[in-house]
């Protein structure tokens, strides 16, 4: 072989390492970066008490599609009657319903008997309107009643960051108070039966989907 095919070979073969090294490496960057991509953001769980609101709630769900995210609603059964399309729209979006009792009544100072009707009336009324049986219950004013769990199988949920909603109904005071306490897996209490609400609840979802929040229903944090 003379000495110019020998110097190309060896150029052919380092170029080839040089080839293999460079692809492995983009190999190697584009897996670091899936990985990093797969990572997952900090997890948070928007949810709703008191509806569905005939004019709040398809507000509420008109923001929530457009900036894709799905929330929680809790409804009171009560509250359904009449608003039976709504509902259904709620489960149509993606979205995760839960019971909040029939009456919106606090459960701890019922009878087990009451407590137990009360939950299951409520849950009953979304399944006639769904098809489907909620796993979830979110007591009124956070009060569970003792070992009512033994009593239903259905999974009471609590929060971590109160809004205030009800009772601040001013826009900029909700979402400052719901912005400085997210922490990383909270679900935050709101309700979609104000306008300030829902006006609120949008500018929460805007600003902490920019600091790299995932918003989940709360199935997904609970049960993960």
């Amino acid at each position: 072989m003379k000495k110019k095919e020998v110097c190309l070979g060896i150029l052919f073969c380092v170029l080839g390492i040089v080839a293999v090294s460079k692809n492995s490496m983009v190999r190697e960057s584009r897996t670091v970066a899936a990985e990093l991509s797969d990572q997952e953001h900090p997890k948070v769980a928007l949810t709703f008490d008191d509806g569905p609101h005939p004019v709040y709630t398809p507000k509420l769900l008109e923001g929530l599609k457009k900036r894709k995210i799905h929330a929680t609603f809790f409804l009171i059964g009560k509250n359904i009657e009449g608003n039976e399309t709504i509902v259904k729209q709620i489960q149509q979006e993606g979205h995760l319903i839960g019971s909040h009792t029939y009456n919106h009544v606090q459960l701890s100072k019922l009878s087990e008997a009451k407590a137990k009707e009360e939950v299951l009336k409520g849950c009953n009324k979304i399944y006639e309107t769904t098809g489907v049986y909620s796993s979830f219950v979110r007591p009124p004013f956070g009060a569970w009643k003792k070992n009512l769990d033994f009593c239903i199988t259905m999974i009471p949920v609590s929060w971590n960051v109160d809004s205030l909603d009800w009772k601040l109904q001013n826009i900029e005071k909700i979402v400052k108070r719901v912005v400085k306490d997210v922490e990383e897996d909270d679900i935050i209490l709101m309700h979609d039966i104000f306008d300030t609400s829902v006006e609120a609840a949008l500018k929460i979802t805007d600003t902490l989907s920019e600091e790299g929040y995932e918003f989940v229903t709360v199935d997904e944090l609970l049960l993960e």
